[in-house]
């Protein structure tokens, strides 16, 4: 059985996963252009990989059945081809979920204790102290989307005595959450919170879901935060609301284009926190990567059911 990888977990797991049968070819994406040949010529059964598809011909790989994504994400996938070719596509859904969750926490309290602020201050060697600092106790935190990751931060925000809210398809309760409402009741309920954070994936229903009209609803005070897609935002109308005074702070790893360009308006405010798509990032998300992906194909070899199959027609 046949593997293409485009990154190399190490000589020592690499082995294990040739122990379990499998013959690897390892080609990092950057460089899947110049050695379409040699791919072709090897046509894997199995593609474990984050994004190569702009360079890569699956219609030409005959014997490709299934793609193991490094990403949570699937957004990148050709669907119409996987869709025609029956893929079996899976992904790394929960294997980023505690940094991230630990991400959320963080930008919570950067916002309530005035990070920012003390940063400016030790850069100009004031003592100055502020008095507008606030608590989390007793705050309402919305989670659009109730995933691995946003139960990850629910989790670490029991510890504040905040009442997290969740926003799923059809209101289920889910486990770390005081209360779970139906997409349908967004915006009914959107006015009350003090914070509103994006965990849910990237669909064409989701596309543009905090949108000028959903921004109004907001509270003005609010702290807006995005480690889901940039596409989630209509960034257009986000910028119109900052210019109008809107958010005690806003916090986005994510962009409708990535890189931000240099020259975005996002850049100038100096309650905006922006990161480059890093919140995933830990000491551990190789182990945790490695190990499902191990699963999976061993699980694969002996014809065994994968985790975290995603179905392509709903996104995720």
């Amino acid at each position: 059985m046949k593997a293409l990888f485009t990154y190399d977990y190490g000589d020592e797991q690499m082995a294990q996963i040739e122990t379990l049968g499998y013959e690897i070819l390892y080609i990092k994406e950057n460089e899947i252009s110049n050695k379409l040949s040699e791919i072709i010529a090897f046509d894997p059964e199995v593609l474990v990989c984050y994004d190569p598809f702009a360079h890569l011909p699956l219609k030409q790989l005959t014997q490709l059945k299934w793609i193991q994504l490094s990403s949570i994400g699937v957004d990148q996938v050709p669907i119409d081809i996987a869709l025609e070719r029956a893929f079996i596509i899976t992904n790394n859904r929960g294997g980023y979920a505690i940094p991230m969750g630990e991400w959320i926490v963080y930008q919570m309290l950067y916002h309530y204790k005035f990070g920012q602020y003390f940063q400016q201050m030790k850069s100009e060697r004031k003592w100055k102290i502020n008095t507008e600092i606030r608590e989390l106790t007793h705050r309402k935190a919305l989670f659009i989307g109730t995933g691995t990751i946003a139960k990850e931060a629910a989790k670490r925000l029991k510890g504040y005595d905040i009442k997290c809210i969740g926003i799923n398809t059809d209101g289920r309760d889910t486990v770390y959450f005081d209360n779970c409402y139906p997409m349908s009741s967004l915006d009914e309920i959107l006015g009350e919170m003090d914070f509103v954070i994006l965990t849910i994936p990237h669909t064409n229903r989701t596309e543009g879901l905090i949108c000028k009209t959903r921004l109004s609803i907001i509270k003005e005070d609010a702290v807006l935060i995005n480690v889901a897609r940039g596409r989630l935002i209509v960034e257009e109308d986000l910028v119109e609301a900052l210019d109008q005074g809107k958010f005690l702070g806003v916090s986005l790893d994510v962009f409708e284009n990535e890189p931000l360009e240099s020259t975005h308006k996002l850049w100038h405010y100096d309650r905006v926190t922006i990161t480059p798509h890093n919140s995933w990032i830990s000491e551990f998300r190789n182990i945790r990567r490695f190990d499902l992906i191990y699963r999976n194909l061993k699980a694969f070899h002996e014809n065994h059911e994968l985790e975290n199959r995603v179905d392509l027609k709903r996104g995720y």
